[in-house]
């Protein structure tokens, strides 16, 4: 059980410098092509599929072309959706292993993460876009968490308490730095105009 966390270790190590290189050299978000992305290409492998929907009902998940049954883009949308919330269960995983290892809590949160994640994505996207300093902020908690489970493998303890410490601090200084730096450039916009 215990080199599991050295690989969840891992992977929020790797999270956590993806999206910290992401923040540092790309202020501007730009449209992504989704073409390429992992999930999709999969997603599009899974069925002999189509770029057009059904043309007597688009809310069919699959349509006749030339005889041939294909999946319409709207089959391929909820199969990327639901991976994606795969993608996501899985990645919260060593998150949760860095505050508790209770196989209770842990079965919770990620079920309640899951379930929750998906209603509130919009309401995080809005907060992430309107709080440029929460996304490093997150980076910065996966890395430490990252470390704290690595230290935990070869012997060294970190306390839940400790660890909730740097998160909620984190977390807090992320949000106010992000409301400091928007209320001071509206406060610019406001003096030049």
């Amino acid at each position: 059980f215990k080199p599991v966390l050295l690989i969840f270790a891992g992977v929020l190590f790797f999270s956590s410098g993806k999206l910290l290189t992401e923040w540092i050299g790309d202020e501007e978000e730009e449209d992504e092509d989704l073409s390429d992305n992992a999930i999709v290409k999969f997603a599009g492998g899974l069925f002999d599929s189509t770029d057009q929907y059904d043309a007597e009902d688009p809310s069919k998940f699959f349509t006749l072309e030339n005889g041939v049954r294909k999946a319409t883009p709207l089959l391929l949308c909820l199969v990327v959706v639901e991976l994606t919330d795969i993608v996501f269960a899985v990645d919260s995983v060593p998150a949760v292993f860095g505050v508790t290892e209770d196989p209770l809590l842990v079965f919770t949160s990620n079920m309640f993460a899951i379930l929750g994640l998906r209603s509130l994505y919009t309401v995080l996207a809005k907060a992430a876009a309107d709080l440029k300093y929460l996304e490093p902020a997150v980076a910065i908690i996966l890395g430490f968490v990252g470390v704290k489970l690595g230290a935990e493998y070869f012997g060294m303890a970190v306390s839940n308490e400790a660890s909730l410490g740097v998160i909620v601090t984190m977390l807090s200084g992320g949000i106010g730095l992000s409301l400091a730096t928007k209320d001071a450039d509206e406060d610019d916009e406001g003096a030049s105009e």
